[in-house]
């Protein structure tokens, strides 16, 4: 590190130049880079999926995506055949191609009050919203039928319920800029000058470098969707991380006496080297994730590996030279202090440590209660409940369509896909919870046919998914292949937490390693590891707790309860607070560790180590936090379930799990904390004769560098020598 620090600055030039040219590379590629990637849960192997696939391919719509329902009457004004015919062939000539089920044919579709609905599958157009174009040219429809007709006729279904809530279109550069802005004002209040800047121009050129890198990723594999949320937000967060820990060093070095050029190289000696194998960890631990047979799973592996990397190779190259060239001159108006120590942390860590084991049972009580709701965790779509009690015409709909007693699992239909409909259906409505099923004549494409079954429960709901489960069961024992939303959602389910077990294995052996040798030591990885397992979660349970029970879902978001989490997002939310978690907790342990090696005890160390990275880990998670208030103002319901559990996780982590049971547990350990097999002493290095007394005079035993940068590398030797480092 110290040779690579000397490279940086000699270089600086060079080094600064180059960043340059990919960040403006990368602002063109990061468009290119969104309009490639790709908005399918593609599931190779898996039956659902694949049938799905075959769907689409013979009749041009349907799989998983849902009908859209024209709803025709009300109770003062029945639906007719006459208006049920008009509307049927206006849909007809408004979206050609459509697959089209009327209730004039179909008594199924007809409500006993007088409520008839035409269900109607457009041709899917791809992208972010498959119906984009249909579900416009149907509202035209029902508005024009209605007022030639006499009869209200309004649009609903699943895609018309988003899109009446916001649809699901995310303005990440917007959400990322407001995030940005939040970044500079809490960056302000902790730095007190222009360094504020360095952090977000670090950020800017490892956010556009990735989405450059990811542009040419998206020209050899599908690349998922939701990928752009991570490296936007998480790469906002993890390189505002990094340089936060390297500028908050740079100027507690020039405090001490450094000049500009020695300051930068101690800065990368000591938290370059936290950085590095904090980003190295998180970078291999989620590289694992591309080893799954799933595509939108090896979509997030390959983000987690690249975002990390690069903000760490911005974060070692970039800020340095950045640092040196005009770090001095950015330090006005010099508002803050360059010590690093905190009041309130010292504070904290004080009575922390002197009541360590209160202190853990009393976190750990907190955490486990946050965490109970998880138990009751049932993947699927937001419920049409949810999302109709945000008001609207589509919402309406949906609430007479459940209300008649049609069904409400009408919005998701299990499709099946068949040369025997009539063994078929004789199978499936005898299946408990099945409210009907329905193969017109016309929905065939040579020998097959399709048969479209719905459940009475909304199959987001439990009930309705093991309705729609044994339907699934119920078809495939006639030799029919089963699709439809559920059948995907429920192979997703199977093939992305089915095959979660393995890889989580992975992800651990790997951490621990890399920790192990960041560390010097056993106990120290496995507790992080732990800790981040115990922080994960509470982050679950309170998000289940909020969104899918419905705690204050009302209060905070103006709609009802989820009544379901979204089958994708526990493992986004996995991939954004492992990441995240494993930052703070190596932030805080290395200098926990650096101290100790100073000749601190470990309880001084752990006191003087919070103290140190109390306020950068608690402003690092302020960004964050900023950035995801921000993410959960979009209408659409998966992403404000996302946002909350991002959010809430990065708080309880940055002040339950690091501020009080990390540094706890460290306390309570003692010196089992600093074992391992492969040392051959766990007694901390002293600071070498050669340091003048001055260098070394603070009480915890944390050198002082007036000494020069020559003492200082002569430490460093000394100490690495200590500990075959």
């Amino acid at each position: 590190m110290e040779r690579f620090a000397r490279l940086v600055v000699s270089n600086r030039r060079w080094v600064i130049a180059a960043w340059i040219l990919l960040t403006a590379l990368g602002g063109f590629g990061a468009s290119q880079a969104v309009s490639a990637l790709s908005y399918e849960f593609s599931l190779p192997g898996q039956s659902g999926y694949e049938t799905n696939v075959d769907i689409v391919e013979q009749f041009g719509s349907g799989g998983p995506a849902g009908p859209v329902l024209l709803v025709v009457g009300d109770r003062e004004r029945p639906a007719t055949d006459a208006a049920g015919e008009g509307v049927t062939d206006a849909a007809r000539a408004a979206v050609p191609g459509a697959r089209i089920a009327s209730f004039v044919d179909e008594p199924a579709l007809r409500s006993a009050d007088g409520l008839g609905v035409v269900m109607v599958y457009p041709r899917q157009s791809g992208g972010a919203e498959p119906y984009g174009a249909a579900l416009p040219a149907l509202q035209g429809v029902a508005s024009d039928t209605s007022a030639r007709l006499g009869v209200p006729v309004a649009v609903t279904g699943a895609d018309a319920l988003a899109a009446a809530g916001g649809g699901g279109g995310v303005d990440i550069l917007a959400e990322t800029i407001f995030g940005g802005v939040g970044a500079l004002v809490v960056l302000a209040l902790v730095f007190g000058s222009f360094l504020a800047l360095m952090p977000i121009a670090v950020a800017v050129a490892s956010i556009l470098t990735t989405f450059l890198i990811l542009w040419g990723l998206t020209a050899i594999t599908d690349v998922s969707f939701i990928v752009q949320y991570l490296l936007a937000l998480i790469g906002l967060g993890v390189a505002i991380d990094y340089a936060l820990l390297i500028v908050t060093r740079w100027r507690e070095a020039r405090g001490d006496g450094l000049d500009d050029v020695a300051a930068v190289q101690h800065a990368v000696v000591t938290a370059g080297r936290s950085v590095l194998f904090s980003g190295l960890t998180v970078a291999v631990s989620l590289a694992a994730l591309i080893a799954l047979p799933v595509p939108f799973l090896r979509s997030i592996g390959f983000t987690g590996l690249l975002i990390p990397l690069i903000s760490v190779a911005a974060s070692l190259t970039l800020l340095p030279a950045l640092l040196v060239v005009a770090g001095r001159r950015l330090e006005w108006p010099h508002r803050r202090s360059t010590s690093p120590d905190s009041r309130l942390w010292k504070r904290v860590g004080t009575t922390v440590v002197r009541r360590r084991w209160l202190s853990t049972v009393v976190a750990a009580a907190v955490l486990v209660v946050l965490a109970l709701p998880l138990l009751g965790l049932n993947l699927s779509d937001p419920t049409n409940e949810s999302l109709a009690s945000r008001g609207g015409p589509a919402g309406a709909a949906i609430t007479a369509v459940t209300d008649s007693g049609l069904g409400a699992g009408i919005t998701k239909p299990v499709e099946v896909l068949t040369t025997s409909p009539d063994r078929v259906l004789a199978a499936v409505r005898s299946v408990p919870g099945v409210a009907a099923a329905i193969s017109p004549g016309q929905w065939a494409s040579g020998d097959r046919r399709i048969v479209d079954v719905w459940t009475r429960d909304d199959v987001s709901t439990t009930a309705g998914a093991d309705a729609a489960a044994e339907v699934r069961t119920a078809a495939e024992r006639t030799g029919a292949s089963v699709g439809g939303a559920a059948a995907q959602n429920a192979d997703f389910i199977s093939a992305v937490y089915g095959n979660a077990w393995w890889i989580i294995g992975l992800i651990v052996l790997v951490t621990f390693a890399l920790l192990a040798r960041a560390l010097r030591s056993v106990v120290l990885p496995l507790k992080a590891l732990v800790l981040n397992v115990v922080s994960l979660a509470a982050a679950y349970g309170i998000t289940v707790f909020i969104w899918q029970d419905g705690f204050g879902t009302e209060l905070l978001f103006d709609q009802q309860a989820s009544g379901a989490i979204t089958v994708w997002i526990p493992i986004a939310v996995f991939a954004f607070l492992f990441g995240l978690s494993m930052d703070y907790e190596v932030f805080l342990l290395s200098r926990i560790r650096e101290e100790y090696d100073a000749g601190a005890d470990t309880d001084t160390a752990t006191v003087t180590g919070l103290t140190r990275t109390g306020r950068l880990v608690t402003s690092a998670a302020l960004i964050l936090f900023l950035a995801f208030i921000s993410l959960s103002r979009v209408p659409a319901t998966d992403v404000k379930i996302l946002a909350t559990a991002l959010a809430l996780g990065i708080i309880i982590d940055a002040t339950i799990v690091r501020g009080v049971l990390a540094p706890a547990l460290v306390a309570g350990l003692g010196r089992a904390n600093w074992w391992a097999p492969w040392s051959r002493s766990a007694t901390p290095a002293p600071v070498p004769a050669s340091v003048p007394a001055s260098a070394s005079a603070d009480a915890a035993g944390h050198p002082r560098h007036a000494g020069g940068v020559t003492s200082f590398e002569e430490w460093c030797r000394q100490v690495a020598e200590r500990h075959d480092d």
